[in-house]
């Protein structure tokens, strides 16, 4: 490989993961934050009605996303990746600036609620084109015979970033006592992702468009709903029964566990932070390595396997837990289903990017991944302490998690073997 090709795919991959992983990182806080942000923001008559309007606020920043997905997704396949990548950086930092800056309910009244709304669904725009764009960048900066390596920086960042918010949040809440956590600790995590911001729109607003994408600018059809859904209708489907997985186990077993642990399972807030630690560890030096075992054996099988082990164990290793809680028990779980977890999210970049050819990739990848966690991930949490409220049962997460999975073991199952190459087909392998 050339040394100006090797110098393009660094800052590619840089690019991509920078951002993702600010995205990640600022969700994951909320997430990590729902018990403090329902005192502060959405005060109600009891403990249960404040916990959902938090989950509800998580959740509604998921409707702008579609949204966000199909516009600058659209601009994506049209002005190229850089250029939206550039844009989602700065509305990801100014929705990040507003939920930091937020006075309390007691302070301004009704217009705290409504500051963070405000913010989350900025970030929820922004973050709707976010994946689609930054996916298609890492793919088509990858060697053909390197997809699947390349694509695994996709989800190796955002356990990166979900690491880096747990140990944020484990840290303030460890090194405070809880009036000071309550009265601004609580904002450091999010002042702590302010500082990534800059950084991030400088590496993208110097990062050139790959060379799939100006070629098939040049060669094929202008990118628009209408083509998406005419020619690829079922990849869309495929690709949005594929993200169902990936959604309900980040924002079920990850971002909600620390409200599980505390309310359900009686653990400290602080302890709770252990797993989710450990869990994104693995997450993070797994991805790679199942990323590029999948270049040489199948992203299918791999993820067939993957899936299909991660449904087996789900409700044993939970009731086990619930049976007798214990920070252990719950670092070990959080362990076991990373591991194979991984196997799913190393290949997984790589999967979906290669159901679209370059010429409508940002668009195409943007509406499944997006209407998939709109659907099933950013309701998520809200679904989850309903059921748990309604049936009475700790159990109930994996209720919801093994029917995203069984979903998504269906869609990858019907995933086309042929890959769009663009123009790495026609290059030597690196």
């Amino acid at each position: 490989m050339a040394p100006a090709s090797r110098s393009f795919n660094t800052r590619a991959v840089a690019a991509a993961v920078i951002g993702n992983a600010l995205e990640w990182y600022d969700f994951t806080v909320y997430g990590f934050l729902n018990v403090v942000i329902a005192q502060l923001f959405f005060p109600a008559r009891s403990e249960y009605a404040s916990l959902l309007l938090t989950t509800a606020t998580f959740g509604a920043a998921f409707v702008m996303r579609p949204v966000g997905g199909i516009v600058l997704g659209l601009y994506a396949d049209r002005a190229g990746r850089k250029a939206a990548l550039s844009l989602v950086m700065l509305l990801m930092t100014l929705g990040m600036l507003l939920l930091a800056v937020a006075p309390p309910y007691s302070a301004i009244g009704v217009g705290a609620p409504l500051m963070i709304v405000l913010g989350r669904m900025l970030q929820g725009f922004s973050a709707g084109g976010e994946f689609g764009s930054s996916t298609a960048l890492l793919i088509e900066a990858a060697p053909f015979s390197k997809r699947g390596l390349y694509g695994s920086w996709q989800m190796a960042s955002q356990a990166g970033a979900l690491l880096l918010g747990a140990l944020v949040g484990a840290t303030i809440a460890h090194g405070l006592p809880p009036e000071a956590f309550k009265a601004w600790g609580w904002r450091v995590p999010f002042i702590v992702g302010l500082l990534i911001g800059p950084i991030g729109f400088y590496i993208r607003r110097h990062l050139a468009d790959s060379e799939a994408f100006l070629h098939a600018k040049q060669t094929a059809r202008r990118a628009t709903l209408r083509e998406v859904f005419a020619s690829h209708s079922s990849d869309v489907l495929c690709g949005l029964g594929a993200v169902i997985a990936l959604t309900v186990t980040v924002y079920v077993l990850i971002s909600y566990l620390p409200t599980f642990a505390v309310r359900e399972l009686k653990l400290s807030y602080a302890e709770s932070f252990h797993a989710v630690i450990a869990g994104n560890v693995v997450l993070m030096v797994l991805s790679p390595v199942m990323g590029a075992w999948s270049d040489r054996i199948g992203r299918k099988g791999l993820s067939l396997w993957s899936l299909v082990a991660t449904f087996v164990l789900m409700y044993p290793l939970f009731s086990w837990l619930a049976a007798a809680p214990t920070v252990s028990k719950l670092v070990l779980v959080q362990t076991l289903l990373s591991v194979t977890l991984s196997g799913y999210y190393g290949p997984f970049g790589a999967l979906i990017a290669e159901l679209f050819p370059a010429n409508v990739r940002s668009t195409g990848l943007s509406l499944a991944y997006n209407f998939a966690v709109v659907l099933f991930g950013g309701f998520g949490p809200f679904i989850v302490t309903w059921l748990i409220e309604t049936f009475d049962s700790p159990l109930a997460p994996t209720y919801y998690v093994m029917g995203g999975l069984a979903v998504s073991i269906v869609a990858v199952a019907c995933v086309p073997a042929q890959r769009h190459a663009d123009l790495d087909a026609r290059r030597k392998p690196a």
